[in-house]
């Protein structure tokens, strides 16, 4: 018998996991309680059914999968629904967050009595067959949440307790969009500055395959950088006990603001890297 996974909450990242499961014959629960009409059409068209908390925490696994800055939140909102309801569902963090904050995230569900696993998704949504992202799993009870594989997920366990995954995640993501952050930041420098052509011609001769990474992941980029200032600052918390680091990730989460701003406003900035990247190389 197939279990019930609540998915919280049906973003672009929590819609992909819940339909996967739902094509996997999961049924898949989710809560649309102060979200937008964009999150319940998501939601609809991922086959995940609508419930309030107690229908969630009555679920067989509840999947957390939200910005890093409102992980906290949900588990202390559920936290009392969950340690009333005799399922004990477990409870997987899948957020981009610090191993500090998996350990606030994890203090909160102790008080439900639920299994908790830490959790850290890395790659893009699920998309039609692809294999999906990678579910890196810790704690005791991630050999549990590992049975969700045969529903559609890549879950990997990973040895130790939680905070393990989220320290793989705060690694991965703090290079990957660390990256995207550096060669966003002097792309904008270099064509105020004149220097945009002379800067492509020696990348295509020299970083070519960074170019390549650039074209593909920066015109996508500041559509998403409001999601990723709160996961810089999570990062900055990671490498808390190096300042130098922490200053670094906290100049990123400080420059995904900006690129947030100039999203939502004139996009002057998004017009200069896109027209920096739609340059002929040659």
């Amino acid at each position: 018998m197939s279990p019930v996974v609540a998915v919280i909450a049906p973003g672009a990242m929590g819609a992909g996991v819940g339909q996967r499961l739902t094509r996997n014959g999961v049924r898949v629960l989710t809560s649309l309680a102060d979200r937008s009409a964009a999150s319940a059409a998501r939601a609809a068209a991922a086959g995940m059914i609508a419930a309030d908390d107690s229908e969630i925490a009555a679920a067989d696994f509840v999947l957390s999968i939200l910005p890093p800055g409102e992980a906290l939140a949900l588990a202390q909102r559920l936290a009392p629904t969950l340690a009333a309801s005799s399922a004990k569902p477990v409870y997987a963090d899948c957020n981009a967050i610090s191993p500090a904050t998996v350990e606030r995230v994890a203090a909160a569900i102790a008080t439900s009595g639920c299994p908790f696993v830490d959790c850290g998704i890395i790659g893009a949504p699920p998309k039609g067959e692809d294999a999906g992202p990678r579910l890196y799993a810790s704690g005791t009870a991630a050999p549990r949440f590992a049975s969700l594989r045969q529903y559609g997920l890549d879950v990997r366990v990973l040895d130790g307790a939680p905070g393990a995954a989220s320290a793989l995640k705060m690694s991965y993501a703090g290079i990957t969009k660390g990256t995207q952050a550096i060669g966003a930041a002097m792309i904008l420098a270099a064509t105020r500055a004149g220097a945009a052509e002379a800067l492509l011609a020696e990348l295509s001769f020299s970083q070519d395959e960074l170019l390549r990474q650039f074209r593909q992941q920066l015109p996508m980029m500041p559509g998403k950088a409001y999601r990723w200032i709160a996961e810089m600052r999570e990062i900055a918390g990671f490498v808390g006990d190096d300042p130098a680091a922490r200053e670094l990730y906290a100049g990123a989460a400080h420059f995904y603001a900006e690129m947030a701003a100039d999203f939502s406003g004139d996009r002057k900035d998004v017009a200069a890297i896109k027209a920096f990247l739609a340059r002929d190389k040659n």
